[in-house]
C-alpha cells in the first residue's frame, strides 16, 4: 500500500498541537491535492516540495497524491509543514521506509533547491511534542539549540532534504556548505519581525549599559522603582518633561532578577512565535523591555491579527516591563485593554478563526506629564493650558486602570544643584538590584507552597487571612477606606505594596510604617511618615516633598491639598472619626 505518516506541530498562539501529516499515492492522473484546512502559505507548500524533491536529485512519482493534515478542524498555516510533507511523499513513493518517520516529529520549510529552513515557534512545537510523547525532533539546523533547550527529546537537526534522507536510509551524509545567510539576520525571520512593538528582549552586547547611577536626582522615583521591581508592582510616573520618566522606565528591567528556567521558557516561547528570537541566542534569560509607540493599534498591543491571533505588546512583555510613554496620548480603548491582563496575567482573544489564551504577566510602567504642555503645577506658572484641557488630558487614563497601578508617584523637575553636581551616594544598578534580588527571595520563601512568586500576584483575600500583619497595622489604611478615599482593590494594593516594603527592610511581617509608606506611594498624601531623603539614595533619611497634585487613582483623592503632619497620639481615634 502506497501509503505513509508522519507527524508535526500546528501553532495555536503560544500552544502546539500534534499534526498527523498523512500521504497517499493512488494510480491515476498526477495530481497533488492537500487537504486538512491549509491557509493560503501552507496550500503553496505543494509546489516548493515538488521542487525541492527534484533539486534533491529525487523522483517526483507520476500518481494521484493526496496530502492529509490530521485532525482537520484544527486550522493550519505557515510553511513549516514542508520536510514533514516532503518525507511522507517519499515513504509512500519507497525511497523511505515507512517505519523511519512513523516516529519522528519533523518541523521546518523547504526552499526550492532543497535546503531546510528556519520557522518561528520551534520552543512551543518542541514542547508539545515532548507533551505529546515524542523522543525525535528533526528541524531546520539553525534552530537545533532552541529545540534542545526541551528535556528528554533528541533533536536532529539538518541544513538540506538531501541529507534528512541520508540519515533516514543510512547513506553517507552529503556535504552540505553553510548557509550562505549565516552570521546575518535571516531573511525569513526579518520578515516575522514586529518593528512597531519595541520589544529588546535580551541587551545588545555592543549598546552602552544603562546604569540607575546616571538619574540625577529623583530619590523618591528611585525608591519607587526599587520596590516595584521587588514586588512586580505597577508604576505610574507623573512629572514634566525632561524630569527623567524615561530613563528610570528604561533602568527598570535591569533591577528585575534573572528569569527561572520555567519563565525563561515562557519568555523564550513567546518570542519565538513572534520570530524575535536574537540569532545564536535560543534562550531569553533576561526580562523584557517593551515600549509601543503611542500610535500602535490595540491588535499589536493586546495581540491579533489576520485569521489565528499573534502575540502583541502584553505577550512581548510577559515576565519583564511594558512601558507606555506620554500614556494620555494612546487612544483611551487601548489602555482600557490593558485592565484584564493586569488582573489575571493573560489575555484572551477571540477571533472568527478560533480563540486562544496568551501569556501576559507584565509590569507596567505608565509616564505622563501633567497637562498637554507638561508645564501644569500647583502654582500654575507657566502653564497655558486651561482647567477644562487639563481635566481631560489627565481624565484619558481612566479611575478603573489606575486603581489596577500600585505605586504612584510624583516626578519633580530635577534642581539645578542635582543636576550639575556629581551625586556621590547615588546608587548604581547592581547595588539596587541586589536588594531586589533579597526581597524577591525572602518573597518566594513565604509564597514557596503558593502558586504565586511575587507580593504583585497574591490575592488580597490571602493577604488579609493567611499573612498577619503588624499590630494596629491597618489603622490608617482602614480610615481612608472608610472615608471613601480607598477602594476595596486599593486597600488590597496597599497590602501587596507594605509586604514588598517589609521584604525590603528584611523585617518578618509589615508594621504600621510599612503601610504608611504603602498609602505614600498609593495616593500621594504625606502620612507623617519620611520616604526618603534627598541627601542620599537610601530610605528613611529625609521626606517626600508635601504634594497636593492629584497622583492615584479617582477614588483615591487627598482629602485636602497639604494635610498636616500628625503624631499618632495627635490622630483622631475611630469613634472620633
Amino acid at each position: 500500500m502506497a501509503f505513509a505518516r508522519t507527524c508535526s506541530v500546528a501553532l495555536v498562539g503560544v500552544d502546539g498541537v500534534i499534526v498527523e501529516v498523512q500521504a497517499d499515492l493512488e494510480p491515476g492522473v498526477a495530481a497533488f491535492t492537500l487537504v486538512g484546512l491549509p491557509d493560503k502559505a501552507l496550500s503553496e507548500a505543494r509546489d516548493r516540495v515538488r521542487a525541492a524533491l527534484v533539486n534533491s536529485g529525487e523522483v517526483w512519482p507520476q500518481r494521484k497524491l493526496t496530502v492529509g493534515l490530521s485532525p482537520a478542524s484544527v486550522p493550519k498555516s505557515g510553511s513549516g509543514f514542508d520536510l514533514a510533507v516532503a518525507c511522507a511523499v517519499l515513504a509512500a513513493a519507497e525511497r523511505l521506509e515507512p517505519s523511519s518517520i512513523a516516529d519522528l516529529l519533523i518541523i521546518g520549510e523547504l526552499g526550492l533547491d532543497g535546503r531546510v529552513r528556519p520557522v518561528r515557534g520551534i520552543l512551543p512545537s518542541v514542547l508539545a511534542a515532548a507533551d505529546a510523547g515524542y523522543r525525535r525532533v528533526v528541524v531546520a539546523e539553525q534552530t537545533a539549540a532552541e529545540a534542545s533547550l526541551v528535556p528528554g527529546v533528541t533533536v536532529i537537526g539538518v541544513r538540506s532534504l538531501r541529507q534528512l534522507v541520508a540519515l533516514l536510509t543510512g547513506a553517507p551524509e552529503p556535504d552540505e556548505p553553510p548557509d550562505p545567510v549565516t552570521g546575518r539576520p535571516d531573511p525569513l525571520m526579518a520578515g516575522l519581525m514586529l518593528p512597531t512593538a519595541g520589544v529588546r528582549g535580551l541587551p545588545d552586547e555592543g549598546a552602552p549599559r544603562l546604569d540607575l547611577a546616571d538619574v540625577a536626582g529623583q530619590y523618591e522615583a528611585r525608591r519607587a522603582l526599587e520596590i516595584a521591581a521587588a514586588g512586580g508592582h505597577h508604576l505610574y510616573l507623573k512629572g514634566p518633561p525632561g524630569a527623567g520618566k524615561t530613563m528610570l522606565a528604561e533602568r527598570l528591567p535591569a533591577l528585575l532578577p534573572p528569569l527561572t528556567q520555567k519563565e525563561a521558557l515562557e519568555v523564550t516561547a513567546v518570542h519565538s512565535v513572534a520570530g524575535l528570537l536574537p540569532a545564536g541566542r535560543p534562550l531569553i534569560n533576561c526580562a523584557p523591555y517593551c515600549a509601543p509607540h503611542h500610535s500602535t493599534t490595540m491588535p499589536a498591543i493586546v495581540g491579533g491579527g489576520s485569521g489565528l491571533p499573534r502575540p502583541g505588546a502584553v505577550s512581548l512583555a510577559h515576565r519583564g516591563v511594558l512601558f507606555l510613554d506620554e500614556a494620555p496620548e494612546f487612544p483611551v480603548r487601548v489602555l482600557d485593554a490593558l485592565r484584564q491582563p493586569l488582573e489575571s496575567g493573560e489575555v484572551v482573544i477571540a477571533r472568527s478563526a478560533g480563540s486562544l489564551r496568551l501569556p501576559a504577566r507584565f509590569l507596567l510602567c505608565l509616564a505622563a506629564n501633567p497637562c498637554p504642555c507638561g508645564r501644569y503645577s500647583r502654582r500654575g506658572e507657566g502653564c497655558e493650558c486651561t482647567p477644562a484641557m487639563v481635566s481631560r488630558y489627565q481624565g484619558r487614563l481612566s479611575g478603573p486602570l489606575l486603581d489596577r497601578v500600585d505605586l504612584q508617584v510624583q516626578v519633580a523637575p530635577v534642581t539645578r544643584v542635582e543636576l550639575m553636581e556629581r551625586d556621590a551616594t547615588a546608587e548604581d544598578t547592581a547595588t539596587v538590584a541586589a536588594r531586589v534580588l533579597a526581597a524577591r527571595e525572602r518573597a518566594a520563601a513565604r509564597l514557596e507552597h503558593t502558586p504565586w512568586r511575587t507580593n504583585a500576584e497574591v490575592p488580597g483575600h490571602e493577604l488579609r487571612t493567611r499573612w498577619q500583619l503588624g499590630p494596629n497595622a491597618l489603622n490608617d489604611a482602614a480610615r481612608q477606606l472608610e472615608r471613601g478615599l480607598l477602594t476595596a482593590r486599593g486597600l488590597d494594593r496597599v497590602l501587596r505594596v507594605a509586604w514588598t516594603v517589609a521584604d525590603l527592610a528584611g523585617r518578618d511581617r509589615p508594621d504600621q510604617r510599612d503601610v504608611r509608606t504603602a498609602l505614600v506611594l498609593r495616593t500621594g498624601v504625606e502620612q507623617g511618615l519620611p520616604l526618603v531623603g534627598r541627601s542620599s539614595g537610601r530610605p528613611g533619611s529625609g521626606s517626600l516633598p508635601q504634594s497636593g497634585v492629584k497622583a492615584g487613582a479617582k477614588g483615591d483623592r487627598p482629602l485636602r491639598a497639604d494635610p498636616p503632619e500628625v503624631t499618632p497620639d495627635q490622630r483622631p481615634s475611630d469613634k472620633e472619626t
